[in-house]
């Protein structure tokens, strides 16, 4: 999820917190839990961070280790007992485990949408993505500004966000529901369908796909029941060439391979340099694949500008590669 969300179910855990007899009588204790909340709900996506090195390093890592089974332990007790040693007074138990929960529950969410996250780490680096619910869910988001406002008006916190909690659990089922269906669609319009990628956009009838049979990629959407095809790619394997071998040792190239799952790629030759893309196929965004992948190599094989990210137009990508013969 996106931060705001993120934070905001920190809030609405606090909270819930408030219906816990220890919480409720000790207002220290409610103070630290509810700082605890809301720093473990944001806490994994620190490794937003890595974004101030390159994008290659923050693609390759984010929502990874630090959404990890040990990462979502070691979140916990760090954030606990740092505002633990200001409040030495409070129940530690009980702000561990308000403040563990809303690791917890960042990391769950994730899940489910489209970008995913390394959540069984350590036993596997397999993206989990779900792809029913969207990064910035609008109607998530307004159901916890909702419940600020009625806590602020002076409604019991913990039955109100019980109340809205049961709400975005139905509104998850009913995501999920339209997800099914339409995984069952496209298995009965395609044959040999390996892959499916689904991101649901804010409107409720409409969803992007794209999809891998054994020779084609397919993009397109899921408007009010109906499949609509935008592209259609040959699905064409890389050759064994010493360019792409060469290309693939790019940690650019290399960290968008390990995060995407469903790409295409092209080469160009140009007069003084050729030049190797990769383009992913889930993100189609009025006519554009933004999530990129390139890499420009001499005629020396030696690599002048690489880049990996997003960006939605060729003229902001091409404003990216570094002109001046760097590694961007």
């Amino acid at each position: 999820m996106d931060t705001g969300t993120h934070i905001t179910m920190g809030i609405a855990l606090g909270g819930i917190a408030t219906l816990d007899p220890i919480v409720q009588q000790d207002t220290t204790l409610f103070t630290a839990v509810m700082l605890g909340t809301i720093i473990g709900s944001h806490a994994p996506d620190f490794d937003t961070v890595l974004k101030l090195r390159d994008n290659a390093t923050y693609i390759r890592h984010h929502r990874g280790i630090t959404h990890s089974i040990p990462a979502v332990i070691f979140w916990g007790i760090l954030i606990s007992s740092i505002i633990y040693l200001f409040v030495p007074e409070v129940s530690f138990s009980h702000l561990w485990l308000w403040t563990f929960l809303a690791v917890i529950l960042h990391v769950f969410v994730d899940i489910f949408n489209a970008y995913g996250t390394q959540a069984y780490r350590p036993f596997t680096k397999k993206w989990v993505a779900h792809g029913f619910i969207s990064t910035f869910d609008p109607y998530i988001f307004s159901l916890h500004v909702i419940g600020i406002i009625a806590w602020l008006l002076g409604a019991n916190p913990g039955y109100t966000w019980l109340m809205i909690y049961c709400i975005i659990v139905l509104y998850y089922i009913k995501r999920y529901i339209d997800k099914r269906e339409i995984v069952k669609m496209i298995h009965g319009n395609f044959d040999h369908v390996e892959q499916i990628a689904t991101s649901p956009t804010i409107k409720q009838n409409v969803w992007r796909i794209a999809l891998t049979t054994d020779q084609h990629y397919f993009v397109g959407k899921v408007k009010d029941g109906h499949i609509e095809i935008d592209d259609k790619f040959y699905r064409i394997p890389l050759p064994d060439d010493p360019i792409i071998k060469f290309a693939l040792k790019d940690k650019n190239i290399s960290a968008f391979l390990s995060f995407s799952p469903i790409y295409r790629w092209e080469i160009n030759m140009y007069d003084d340099f050729t030049e190797v893309r990769f383009i992913d196929l889930r993100y189609r965004s009025e006519g554009h694949y933004p999530f990129v992948a390139i890499v420009q190599i001499d005629d020396n094989m030696r690599i002048m500008n690489s880049y990996t990210g997003w960006v939605f137009s060729e003229e902001k990508l091409q404003d990216k590669l570094n002109l001046d013969g760097n590694i961007v």
